[in-house]
């Protein structure tokens, strides 16, 4: 009997030490490799050598952006272009192939939707079931 409390033992903790290692490897939270790529970096071609992943507007002082893992200021350089212009959502950089601008969300397609009958014509305010 103890030999197989033993077994079991052994069977389970190999078992969580596997299923923490695969859980470790898939973290939800990490970004997508490619999104990791610096400039003139390693990878299949397909993505941008420039990835825009943050944009930073400190209460003083000047916005920067995080583009492949470099802090970049207006009028810094990243790779061979300048970065010449930034806003919430999107950075400009102007380079020898003329001009490139990134997206925070380059992936995502943005729609407008509004609900039927939510807004009528000749009401003007809000709506009695709107907060």
């Amino acid at each position: 009997m103890v030999g197989l409390m033993r077994y079991l033992l052994l069977i389970l903790t190999l078992w969580s030490a596997g299923h923490h290692a695969a859980w470790a490897d898939s973290d939800p939270t990490r970004p997508p490799a490619t999104w990791l790529m610096q400039p003139g970096g390693e990878g299949d071609g397909s993505a941008d050598p420039f990835r825009l992943q943050s944009v930073l507007w400190p209460q003083q002082g000047k916005p920067v952006a995080i583009i492949g893992g470099q802090v970049v200021q207006i009028g810094g350089k990243v790779g061979g272009s300048t970065l010449v212009k930034l806003s919430e959502h999107d950075a400009v950089l102007r380079g020898a192939d003329g001009i490139t601008r990134l997206y925070l969300t380059p992936d995502v397609e943005k729609q407008m939707i509004v609900a039927p009958g939510l807004y009528r014509k000749g009401k003007s305010g809000q709506g009695k079931d709107l907060p």
